[in-house]
């Protein structure tokens, strides 16, 4: 059985890597002809600048309007080239995004579809049907996860999108979201430990319930994920002071380098590196967390010693 699903997953990665290693290669030439083609611009512009300075030198009044439109030329080809380089990143990050989605939504429906066909053709025992239901049931839960993580960014991208506040006890929320993570990944509490640190009144923000409790989720999800297999987990809710509840989710894992830490909360963004490659994600996790608590008036941010020293997102919000 193991070998038949391997078949089955390996007959879908082969089109996939190849298309994306094909578009990578394709953007990479665009960017650097286009940095080529900006370099000889300049280096005309300065060119015919100069030369015309040295023929025209006793006429003033010419050279301050040909040193106007020199700055002009400069600047328009800086200004064309930078947006240019952003552009093509940015359709990097979207090929990235959807060859991310197709691995995520094709290999759930690719186990689903093996146990069907097995369990059709084949007369199994009663322990092992209940084994395989039991793995079609995870495989389903992470297809309907991947799905509602899509669907959330694109509601999260709707800025003038209200949300419904109600009075929320974020002490009790982030248990309930530490609880169904621990029976999500089968953890002990060791694994992923809690402390409510409050100070006089119970933590209570004016808050969409639901929109909170995916935001830490997936701050959960994310400190699980990239753990590895060594999981600590350090989940913590305080009171800074009357104004503000914070939530802090601190993990051991493969941690983040400085220069990335603000730019890990934009849309389809993934850290680059061979590290970070061994990990599947879509690059929308942190962008909803980000959406979330920027609409509920909070701020969020990450913090990072290193690559291999872990990391600490905090989410600020006002009290109730």
């Amino acid at each position: 059985m193991p070998t038949a699903f391997c078949l089955v997953l390996t007959a879908f990665q082969p089109t996939g890597l190849t298309i994306g290693a094909m578009a990578v290669s394709g953007r990479r030439k665009s960017i650097a002809f286009f940095i080529t083609l900006g370099a000889c611009l300049v280096a005309l512009a300065i060119a015919l600048n100069v030369g015309w300075v040295l023929l025209n030198w006793r006429e003033v009044a010419m050279l301050v309007f040909g040193i106007i439109f020199f700055l002009l030329i400069i600047v328009g080809v800086v200004l064309n080239t930078t947006f240019l380089i952003r552009e093509i990143r940015r359709n990097e990050q979207h090929d990235a995004f959807i060859n991310a989605v197709t691995h995520e939504l094709k290999t759930p429906l690719a186990s689903i579809r093996l146990y069907l066909e097995t369990l059709k053709t084949r007369d199994i025992g009663e322990a092992q049907r209940r084994e395989f239901y039991d793995v079609m049931l995870a495989d389903s839960d992470r297809l309907l996860q991947t799905v509602e993580q899509v669907l959330r960014a694109g509601r999260s991208g709707h800025r003038g999108r209200r949300i419904n506040p109600t009075i929320v006890d974020v002490g009790e929320m982030v248990r309930e979201c530490v609880d169904l993570t621990r029976v999500r990944y089968n953890l002990s509490p060791e694994s992923v430990s809690l402390a409510v640190l409050v100070n006089g009144d119970r933590p209570r923000v004016a808050a969409d319930a639901d929109e909170l409790r995916a935001a830490v989720s997936n701050l959960l999800d994310n400190a699980i994920k990239y753990s590895g297999g060594d999981i600590h987990v350090a989940v913590e809710v305080a009171t800074l002071d009357d104004k503000k509840v914070t939530v802090r989710v601190k993990d051991r894992g493969i941690g983040i380098p400085s220069a990335q830490l603000k730019r890990i909360f934009k849309r389809f963004y993934r850290v680059p590196g061979r590290v970070m490659a061994r990990f599947k994600g879509t690059g929308l996790g942190l962008f909803i967390v980000r959406s979330v608590v920027e609409k509920h008036g909070g701020r969020v941010f990450a913090e990072s010693e290193g690559p291999g020293h872990g990391s600490t997102f905090t989410i600020q919000l006002p009290r109730a």
